[in-house]
């Protein structure tokens, strides 16, 4: 039960099964039938892959795909919110090294590590990303024990939340805003898509899985949207007030490349105060849920607490 372990355990034990999750579900190297040379450049890939995907990270997403489930069913043990939970991740890592593509936000850092392009090159970093999203999808559709109507469901919810709609069209409005005045309105709206769909989304994923009924889901819609606005505005925080060896990516990124954020619109303080609201809203949502739904409370406290 979520409420068994003090949340420190609680949440290392969801991490521990997500890089399970991640592992159990990465691409087998089946190679064997091609020539050596072929075998050689397929490994390639598939070690920058697996550099991207398994290599550091909170595991946020993946752990609310299971906390959201918990919260609406009181286990979390479905056979098949192993797989969502590592295809969130899969997208997840994808649009990591896509954003740190010289094209994109130009990084050599992640998670305190050179990002995938620096590591191998750019060439097979565009690759890994590209096949890691569309191994998301192929782990959708092969979700045991459901039927094929949550399958589709939740080929749906994702395919949505990564593409124009979500998180893509956020990064093509991030790019856009650079260097441009805009409204506390319009970042907002662009987080919803770069940075909330998908965190909503892994919500979603959990929620379909666990059986929620429509007022659970309503509740954890809620949740998502406040709690995917927080994350990016404690981000935004991080990159003020954080340093590189913390964050494990490069500081201060957003000032040096004119990036519109929480910060620079509303100051220091009031972005404090702006996520501090937001932490509050996602907390009463996921109060309605009841003594199930504590888990995702404290996983709240913790985005808007966290220093990396």
């Amino acid at each position: 039960m979520t409420v068994a372990l003090p949340f420190a355990h609680w949440l290392e034990a969801r991490q521990q099964r997500a890089r399970q999750a991640v592992e159990r579900h990465l691409i087998e190297e089946a190679c064997a039938e091609l020539p050596a040379a072929a075998r050689t450049d397929l490994s390639r890939l598939l070690e920058a892959m697996r550099y991207s995907l398994v290599g550091g990270g909170k595991h946020i997403r993946p752990v609310l795909t299971f906390a959201a489930a918990e919260a609406v069913d009181g286990r979390g043990d479905h056979p098949a919110l192993d797989g969502a939970a590592a295809a969130v991740e899969c997208i997840h890592a994808y649009s990591l090294i896509h954003d740190d593509l010289p094209a994109m936000d130009d990084d050599d850092l992640r998670r305190g590590r050179p990002s995938c392009h620096r590591q191998f090159d750019e060439a097979t970093a565009i690759l890994a990303g590209d096949a890691l999203q569309s191994r998301a999808f192929q782990l959708l559709g092969q979700l045991p024990e459901v039927g094929d109507d949550l399958r589709v469901a939740a080929l749906l919810t994702l395919s949505g939340a990564a593409g124009a709609q979500g998180m893509v069209g956020g990064q093509a409005l991030d790019l856009a805003a650079v260097g441009r005045p805009i409204s506390l309105a319009h970042l907002a709206a662009m987080h919803r898509l770069k940075t909330g769909a998908l965190i909503r989304a892994a919500i979603r994923l959990g929620a379909l899985i666990g059986g929620a009924s429509p007022e659970q889901q309503l509740a954890l819609d809620r949740y998502g949207e406040a709690l995917g606005l927080c994350f990016q505005v404690q981000d935004d925080i991080l990159d003020v007030v954080g340093d590189t060896t913390t964050l494990g990516k490069p500081a201060r990124a957003d000032q040096r490349s004119s990036k519109p954020t929480y910060p620079a619109l509303l100051g220091l303080e009031g972005a404090r105060h702006h996520a501090h609201t937001l932490l509050q809203t996602a907390v009463e949502a996921a109060a309605t849920l009841g003594q199930p739904g504590q888990a995702l409370q404290r996983l709240a406290h913790y985005v808007a607490s966290r220093e990396h």
